[in-house]
């Protein structure tokens, strides 16, 4: 067999291993313990060879096609299934301990290898209905591990509310694959590629690239139907830390390798932009005036995921792909973490918060910006325009503010500072020579919006930190979420009732009456 042969069997064993391990555990009686060990064996075996195939794509140009048509390899998707097969070990080692003498593990443990088998999938597809079955089939499954306690009303909410979007998400996704498909004659994506370079778009591939573009929003739970992102805190730590830092990301994978279709299709990036955009600046507000910490990181990947897609808007699409591997890798810890973050943010609390000097919140993106336009200005390659170097600039601009009455040397602060800032910017340059073979298609003028945008939230924040007592009134309504989820809330619930709230109630009764029939049994029989 060539070696291109044996590559293209081994992209089959993550998805298959995974299925295996969903049909033992749903398919036998085995006890949790067993079936974790089980999990631990056949997720560390899929690892291994998820680590063979990216390197084999990364340092030897090596890719095969599982399903020529309809499965294929690409670079990026190597990569990212390594860091999903990693991840969901992680996550699966850290769930046998959390989940220790709770019933339902079973459920769990099959419904954890079916969303990482669809998300394996999702990765391979090189075929509309293969994307669409995937992504389906990733939303179908986590439903059932953010359900995991039963008697959790807001979980069943949250749980509602994103089995609406996914819904709306899939009838968009079938209306682009229909109409690229009547466009190209195929449902193949490296044919729609192809279509796209050679006889531009069409009007039915631009209403496709709309659909599609409003499908990921749906998915990556973009203002305003974010909701059910913030309220799936109620699911176990394990299951927030593998939505979070993997499934609610695959959005930015889809629109990087769609990145041929957007690059023609100005509607459907204008309308990225504006979404996007939005949502980088009113979570990024929301995020920085709340006080819980797994909140606070919900928030946060809100914001991530705006800023994620206003990239891809932009057409840096390898800074998306490093932003979507950088944010997965801190949300896993940040997560799994998150009791010592609560510790450390308690030891903060018995200190006095140290608001920022003026001089430092205005001076710091001019001092930002004169360092990454010279690191970027002696880099042998360039890396990205002008523009980016201001959005990297401000959001980089933080990590030089000074406090008002600093405990120590300012000089010592500011070096610390820039050494933050450079070494970001320097890890910026070095990631882009990864070979990805992702080919960005930058516009000035989404890039200067994109910059406005981000201008717009640093002045905010400064605001917030220096005028504390003039922004009471927007502090409130951005610790409230701008009241976004509410008006979404109530139009989903009028549009598609639902008793989620009794149901919640009956879960809860149903599982008290589970969980007290064998000891009753026991007493009769003494």
């Amino acid at each position: 067999m060539t070696t291109i042969s044996v590559l293209s069997c081994a992209a089959w064993a993550a998805p298959g291993l995974m299925f295996a391990m969903a049909t033992l555990a749903a398919g036998t009686s085995l006890p949790a313990t067993r079936l974790w060990r089980c999990y631990q064996a056949l997720s560390g075996l899929a690892l291994l060879l998820a680590l063979s195939l990216a390197v084999a794509a990364l340092f030897f140009d090596c890719h095969g096609a599982p399903w020529p048509g309809v499965l294929g390899t690409s670079t990026l998707g190597l990569v990212l299934a390594l860091l999903v097969q990693g991840l969901g070990t992680v996550i699966g080692s850290f769930s046998a301990r959390y989940l220790q003498g709770e019933g339902g593990q079973r459920q769990y443990i099959a419904a954890l290898s079916v969303v990482l088998m669809a998300v394996h999938l999702l990765l391979l597809a090189d075929h509309w209905l293969v994307l669409i079955v995937a992504w389906a089939l990733v939303g179908l499954a986590l439903e059932k591990l953010l359900c995991f306690y039963p008697d959790r009303p807001f979980a069943r909410l949250a749980a509602y509310k994103k089995r609406i979007a996914d819904r709306l998400a899939d009838v968009l996704l079938v209306a682009a694959a229909a109409l690229a498909w009547s466009a190209v004659g195929s449902g193949s994506l490296p044919a729609l590629w192809s279509h796209a370079e050679q006889q531009g778009m069409s009007p039915g591939l631009q209403l496709s690239a709309l659909c599609l573009v409003l499908a990921v929003i749906l998915r990556t739970a973009l203002l305003p139907v974010h909701g059910w992102l913030i309220q799936v805190m109620e699911a176990p730590t394990p299951v927030s830390a593998l939505l979070h830092a993997g499934v609610v990301n695959l959005g930015g994978f889809v629109l990087v390798r769609f990145a041929p279709l957007l690059e023609q299709a100005v509607a459907a990036r204008s309308v990225l932009l504006v979404f996007s955009g939005g949502t980088v600046l009113l979570a990024g507000l929301v995020m920085l005036t709340r006080i819980s910490i797994k909140v606070k990181l919900a928030w946060s990947t809100v914001a991530q995921m705006g800023f994620m897609l206003l990239e891809c808007a932009a057409g840096l699409y390898m800074f998306a792909a490093l932003h979507l591997i950088g944010h997965s890798l801190y949300k896993a810890h940040a997560f799994l973490s998150a009791s010592s973050v609560v510790r450390d943010t308690r030891l903060q609390a018995l200190h006095a918060p140290a608001l920022p000097s003026t001089a430092s919140v205005v001076g710091a993106p001019l001092l930002s910006a004169a360092l990454v336009v010279a690191l970027q200005s002696v880099s042998p390659h360039a890396a990205w325009p002008w523009w980016w170097s201001g959005v990297l600039a401000l959001a980089w601009a933080p990590l030089l503010w000074l406090p008002q009455r600093p405990e120590g040397s300012r000089l010592r602060s500011v070096g610390l500072g820039l050494g933050g800032a450079a070494g970001l910017t320097l890890a910026a340059l070095v990631a882009h020579l990864l070979p990805l073979q992702i080919v960005d298609f930058p516009r000035t003028g989404y890039g200067v919006l994109a910059l406005l945008t981000m201008l717009a939230l640093y002045v905010c924040m400064g605001l917030l930190q220096l005028r504390p007592q003039a922004m009471a009134a927007w502090r409130r309504r951005s610790y409230a979420g701008f009241y976004l989820d509410e008006a979404y809330t109530r139009l989903a619930l009028t549009l598609w009732p639902s008793d989620w709230a009794p149901k919640a109630r009956r879960a809860a009764a149903n599982q008290g009456t589970t969980q007290t029939a064998p000891s009753l049994l026991g007493d009769a029989r003494h």
